[in-house]
């Protein structure tokens, strides 16, 4: 690929930035990346060759916290909440995640597939090469494994890269009111073995508040996760202040996610341990949320900042990573090169995948998107347009069957 803008997200520069960039692909792998003046001449003679006419390349967007496989909606709730209703005093009242859960229980894998497929498709058509998925809306064994077992059915039919997470422990079941000790038990000791067993679990999540689960059962979840050598994530510090980040991070953490409430004082334990923050604007504008993540800290200590469309039906129910780009910026203050280094390199370090995807480097897998434009700030800025073009996963361009592409994206996808 040849006279590209390369926005490769390594470096010491702002978005990694090569102007008149070329790039090499062998075998589904970057090969080589740099200057069209120094590239080898393979990369300008072979039949194979795209011009890029100027246009910019990223690293293939990567969504890095979703709950994207679920049955239902909750419009209704959207409408209570808009009535003055909180989002805790709905879930007390048994709405929130538990009528999603009922849902979901009632749902076939393939009826579930045939909902979230969408959700995946309009994801995709922005530019997202790799999505996490949590489970969480099951709460018994059987479900959560249909849930993840869905999630890498949909991921498989589209092509896209895919990262499972078990939330076995997002909320307390209807049948087991009253019992949490008893239900994180049921998730330490049966739910999450079996998902195990079923080959459906690349990380353990789980929901640290109020209205959730404490700091010591969300311990002992991490105490079963590693048992099974499996990386840990957490939402952390979403509707109040409970030290969950902190905990997480001393108990070494992939990320920590939501972040609102967390205290600047704590962030440097999330630097020291490696930990990601996810922030996620989506369900900060969706839930009216007035108190901002501590981005200054977070900058301070120098924790790199991860963005994600947290696709829910409950508090984000969002497809568009763009968008998420552009609340990042608008919402919490971030550069576009901060919100660009959120859903690439950051988002793949939140997932444990930073030495294979989210940057533009030679021995990378080849995911890469084409934008119509040759400005990475373009990306944050723009409202509903999007300027995609093309998109790589594995060295491959996807094709229009696998996503839906919509009118403004190019008619004649490049061939490689």
């Amino acid at each position: 690929m040849k006279n590209a803008v390369l926005a490769t997200m390594a470096g010491d520069a702002q978005y990694g930035l090569i102007e008149n960039g070329a790039l090499g692909i062998v075998n589904g792998k970057i090969d080589w990346v740099g200057t069209g003046a120094t590239a080898p001449e393979r990369l300008t003679t072979e039949s194979a060759v795209v011009d890029c006419n100027g246009m910019l390349i990223t690293p293939g967007l990567i969504d890095c916290h979703t709950h994207l496989v679920h049955a239902g909606d909750r419009a209704a709730e959207f409408e209570r909440r808009l009535q003055g209703a909180g989002y805790e005093e709905i879930a007390r009242s048994g709405g929130g995640i538990l009528s999603t859960v009922n849902a979901t229980r009632a749902a076939s894998i393939d009826q579930l597939i045939e909902q979230s497929a969408p959700r995946l498709d309009r994801l995709m058509c922005e530019g997202v090469t790799t999505v996490e998925i949590k489970s969480g809306y099951g709460l018994d064994t059987d479900n959560e494994i249909k849930i993840l077992q869905a999630a890498n059915a949909l991921a498989q039919s589209a092509g896209v890269r895919l990262q499972k997470t078990f939330l076995g422990a997002h909320a307390l079941p209807p049948e087991y009111a009253g019992r949490k000790d008893q239900y994180i038990h049921l998730v330490c000791s049966r739910m999450l073995p079996a998902a195990v067993r079923a080959g459906v679990v690349d990380a353990v999540d789980a929901f640290a508040a109020g209205i959730a689960f404490s700091l010591e059962q969300v311990r002992r979840v991490f105490a079963a996760a590693r048992q099974h050598n499996l990386p840990i994530k957490l939402h952390a510090e979403q509707l109040g202040h409970l030290g969950g980040a902190k905990l997480a991070a001393e108990m070494g953490a992939l990320s920590v996610d939501h972040l609102e409430y967390l205290q600047p004082e704590e962030v440097g334990v999330l630097a020291t341990a490696g930990t990601i923050a996810v922030l996620l604007p989506g369900a900060f504008y969706f839930l009216q949320e007035t108190k901002l993540p501590p981005v200054h800290a977070l900058r301070q200590y120098q924790v790199p900042i991860a963005i994600a469309s947290d696709c829910n039906p409950g508090s984000s129910p969002l497809t568009s990573l763009l968008l998420a780009m552009n609340m990042a910026c608008t919402l919490f203050a971030l550069t576009p090169s901060e919100a660009l280094q959120g859903v690439t390199i950051n988002a793949a370090k939140a997932l444990g995948l930073d030495q294979r995807i989210g940057s533009l480097e030679v021995g990378k897998e080849a995911d890469l998107v084409l934008w119509n434009t040759a400005n990475p700030a373009a990306l944050s800025y723009n409202l509903g347009l999007n300027p995609c073009q093309g998109v790589m996963i594995g060295g491959q361009w996807q094709s229009r069957g696998k996503i839906n592409y919509p009118e403004n994206c190019n008619e004649t996808q490049p061939n490689r």
